[in-house]
């Protein structure tokens, strides 16, 4: 329905309700079912109640009739069994023929309960018993008509003030009960639903307080019992706060990030802007100078250009997935162990490779194992080896670059693969810190763990471990 076909009562219904708060809305609407049903309730059982007055004032009707068919069976036809004569107070009884009630006949005057054609057709045999509701000297009354031997019937009619004093009372009562009902059902609603969406509250006021301050670092607060209560609302508080947990990491690790390419890219640029300067003023220079700071312009362009790169290597968070393929990872290690002896001609390379293949983009997979050979590199001193391994086991596919040289130190081993971080025995050496942590970051994203640590007899061993159940799979985020 268009809002121009809407009635104004729609509209302003739904206003009103789009203005009211969740908390209220949900009482609301809890309170009307609740209502719905105790009204339903209460209407059922009013039904069962008079259904049950009825049929006891019926069955009485019924007993008191075959006592009089039996006492009154030598009465003459006609005859009124007098107001009230053979019962209490409140009940009639009289005996009808089929001309009974017709003009000139002489028990018309005589008859207190009404007599009908259904009377007559009774009397006469050509039809059954049954009740009827009739009105005596301004008294309700419930009628029995039964067929009695020698074409008579016997009218019997008890008032029914009773039933309907009953049933007064008990609509009344219902009454009372589905109104408390639904007060009370309001009430609980109330407190429920405040109490359920407390969290939802917390989570509001928490998304707000972020929206304003601009700060992940805010947490809903939950008790033990929330904590342990295990409902969807807690879940959503705990998955809020988790996710507000990564957020503030991921804004903290953009923010070191940023500030470490700040730092990492002065130095660079600074010079890159002194050469460029003193260039400008070629003409005071001697050709061998000139030459000089053309060359280390040069050099410090693809330092930035490298640093850059790299930065923006590692701001990619998942892989491609149209550019994941099998790979032959064996192939691919031993075209990068040939790079990498074309790059650093005092190291000797050795390999050992299984045939193994996983699912990956293969460029990103030979960008993680250059970096891992050049690193192992950096670290040898000249003539010696470094060894690369790859196994395939029951469990996982394993990797393993390891260099002889000065091993890493016990305090840098939780750093190692931070970004831009360097130990002092690498600041005196090329580099900007990223290469290792964006070959954690490729490993990551293929479903890989790539650790670090000591190796046996000196040097450090890189470890890249596909498991099995990852190996032929298509990457994962970063």
């Amino acid at each position: 329905m268009s809002a121009a076909h809407r009635g104004p009562g729609q509209g302003r219904l739904g206003r009103l309700t789009g203005r009211l708060r969740l908390r209220t809305r949900m009482a609301l609407i809890t309170s009307v079912a609740v209502a719905l049903v105790t009204v339903g309730v209460c209407a059922a059982a009013y039904v069962v109640i008079r259904y049950e007055l009825v049929r006891q004032l019926d069955l009485q009707l019924t007993q008191q009739a075959t006592l009089l068919a039996q006492d009154g069976r030598d009465e003459e036809t006609g005859t009124l069994y007098g107001e009230c004569r053979w019962l209490s107070a409140p009940a009639c009884a009289q005996v009808v023929t089929p001309r009974t009630g017709t003009p000139g006949h002489p028990a018309g005057a005589e008859l207190v309960i009404p007599v009908t054609g259904a009377t007559r057709q009774v009397a006469a045999g050509s039809r059954g018993a049954y009740y009827s509701e009739i009105t005596v000297h301004g008294h309700r009354m419930r009628t029995l008509t039964t067929p009695l031997s020698g074409d008579r019937a016997l009218q019997l009619a008890l008032r029914s003030d009773t039933v309907e004093q009953g049933e007064r009372q008990a609509a009344q009562l219902l009454a009372a009960i589905g109104a408390a009902g639904a007060l009370l059902a309001a009430g609980l609603g109330y407190l429920a639903s405040r109490r359920a969406l407390a969290p939802v509250t917390r989570l509001t006021a928490t998304a707000e307080r972020i929206a304003a301050t601009r700060d992940p670092a805010h947490r809903i607060e939950l008790s033990p019992q929330e904590e342990h209560r295990g409902d969807e609302i807690s879940r959503l508080a705990g998955s809020f706060n988790t996710m507000l947990g990564e957020l503030e990491e991921s804004v903290a690790a953009q923010r070191r990030l940023v500030a470490d390419a700040s730092h990492e890219l002065r130095t660079p640029l600074t010079a890159l802007r002194t050469n460029a300067e003193l260039l400008a003023r070629a003409e005071r220079l001697s050709p061998a100078q000139r030459d000089r700071a053309a060359s280390a312009l040069g050099g410090q362009l693809r330092e930035v250009t490298g640093l850059v790169n790299d930065l923006i290597e590692l701001a990619r968070d998942e892989e491609p997935q149209p550019l994941v393929e099998p790979v032959r990872l064996d192939l691919l290690a031993t075209r990068c162990v040939e790079e990498a002896r074309s790059h650093w001609a005092h190291t000797t390379f050795t390999a050992e490779l299984a045939d193994v293949t996983v699912d990956g983009v293969p460029a990103r997979l030979a960008r993680l194992l250059t970096n891992l050979l050049d690193n192992a590199a950096k670290f040898s001193p000249s003539g010696t080896e470094v060894e690369v391994r790859l196994t395939s086991g029951e469990h996982a596919i394993d990797l393993t670059v390891r260099d002889h040289g000065p091993g890493i130190a016990a305090e840098d081993l939780p750093y190692v693969f931070d970004r831009f971080y360097r130990s002092r025995q690498a600041r005196a050496l090329p580099g900007s810190g990223l290469g290792l942590a964006m070959a954690r970051q490729i490993a990551r994203a293929h479903g890989a763990a790539l650790t670090a640590e000591a190796a046996e007899g000196g040097g450090a061993l890189f470890r890249l471990r596909v498991p099995r159940d990852r190996a032929g799979r298509p990457p994962r985020k970063g």
